[in-house]
């Protein structure tokens, strides 16, 4: 008989799930898609219409009205309306959804600047409406942390976890942070995390180009209001985003970087996101000797 499995058991199983490239669950039970198959084929098919006899007509199809029309020849011969004569109904976009534009990203730029503390910011950010994300995500995620912290972490977006409970990294991703953390002597309350994109996308897919455009003037609000002394990004696509370079993450990681706020000049640094390590266990090894990169940072301006 074998052993009730425990907690450490059930999250192996699910770290094996996400290493074999399994993300979703369709339903709770397995189905049998065979099982089902032999169903179908066991199902009585339709019988087919009879085929006229020799030399008569198939009936018309349509309503009893036009049969009758089409079969009587004295009646004139209906002329079928053209496309262009067909009523089109008007097309109105979905109540309080616009299309996202240059202007969106103007409004953006204005509502950040006119911050003058984080709390300013979060407030504007609640109350902006120019990023279409904002209709289908359930909270705004702005931030969590220490805002008078050092060091200050930005990924990409928020998933269902951070989405569900409003903070950034609450998920499976965010405990490995945690732990991340842990291993050079911080805590989640010794640092500061936000994202490049505060609302999440459906599905968590991936935010496109226009919308961390559009939110890319928070971000970097929030990274001025915070200064802090070293800036990590939570891999590739905040980095790109942000430090304004190309290559991909695993060519960019572990490097020193420079970010201009305006005011001054912040080290930065890229590492691999930790949903990647999830997905990638092997590479962990590479985070961290970026982690030991931050922390002799962080103890160089001690």
């Amino acid at each position: 008989m074998s052993a009730t499995p425990t907690s450490a058991d059930l999250e192996a199983l699910l770290d094996f799930y996400v290493a074999a490239g399994v993300d979703c669950a369709l339903c709770d039970e397995p189905i049998d898609r065979f099982e089902e198959t032999a169903k179908a084929a066991a199902r009585p098919k339709p019988r087919a219409a009879p085929l006229p006899a020799a030399g008569q007509r198939p009936a018309a199809a349509g309503r009893p009205g036009e049969q009758a029309a089409q079969a009587s020849p004295s009646s004139p011969r209906l002329a079928r309306p053209t496309p262009s004569q067909l009523p089109v109904a008007p097309i109105t976009p979905t109540a309080g959804a616009t299309i996202p534009g240059d202007e969106a990203i103007m409004a953006a730029r204005e509502k950040a600047a006119e911050a003058e503390t984080l709390e300013d910011l979060r407030t504007n950010l609640a109350g902006f409406e120019g990023c279409n994300l904002r209709l289908t995500a359930k909270n705004l995620v702005f931030a969590d942390g220490n805002p008078q912290a050092r060091l200050m972490f930005v990924g990409e977006a928020p998933g269902r976890e951070e989405d569900a409970q409003g903070l950034p990294f609450v998920g499976r991703s965010g405990k490995l942070l945690d732990r991340m953390l842990t291993a050079i002597g911080l805590e989640r309350t010794d640092v500061y995390i936000a994202n490049v994109v505060p609302w999440r996308p459906p599905g968590n897919r991936t935010p496109s180009p226009q919308e961390a455009e559009i939110c890319k003037p928070f971000i970097r609000r929030q990274i001025e209001l915070v200064d802090p002394d070293v800036l990590v990004f939570l891999g590739g696509a905040s980095a790109k985003l942000l430090a304004g370079t190309n290559d991909g993450i695993l060519r960019l990681r572990g490097k020193w970087l420079s970010y201009d706020t305006g005011t001054r000049q912040i080290k930065a640094i890229a590492t691999l996101h930790p949903a990647y390590l999830l997905r990638t266990p092997i590479q962990k090894r590479l985070a961290w000797r970026d982690f030991l990169k931050i922390k002799a940072a962080l103890d160089e301006r001690s």
